[in-house]
């Protein structure tokens, strides 16, 4: 059973960074496709940003692209989310996800394509 554990989260103020952290335990990543969702109480969980294994291909949300930057290093079974910019906007639980088939079926925003997810890390942004 794959295990995603998420870290980095915490409080920052508008304008500033943070890098969130995703660690896996079990197989490795290196064939998975990853990405990162983030919910906010009462609202749709929301797509942010998927990398493909080759760790060159990226899937910027809108609303994170040019700010936020999806990596990982499948050397060492992690994945990574920097943080620039923050806006409050961005307040939101932070989910790494896994899509272990290593390829979609359907658009990579959808939850559904996601096989393994992580319990989440909040990061909250002050205004």
């Amino acid at each position: 059973q794959e295990q995603l554990v998420e870290s980095g989260g915490g409080l920052v103020q508008a304008g500033g960074s943070l890098k969130l952290s995703c660690a896996a335990s079990g197989r490795t990543l290196s064939t998975y496709i990853m990405a990162w969702f983030r919910q906010v109480p009462g609202k749709e969980r929301e797509f942010v940003a998927a990398i493909l294994p080759n760790g060159v291909t990226t899937y910027p949300a809108d609303s994170v692209k040019g700010r936020f930057t999806i990596s990982r290093d499948n050397a060492k079974n992690t994945v990574a989310l920097q943080m620039n910019s923050l806006k409050p906007e961005d307040t939101a639980v932070y989910y790494c996800a896994a899509n272990s088939r290593g390829y979609y079926t359907n658009r990579a925003s959808l939850g559904a394509q996601y096989d393994y997810w992580g319990q989440g890390t909040q990061v909250t942004v002050s205004s």
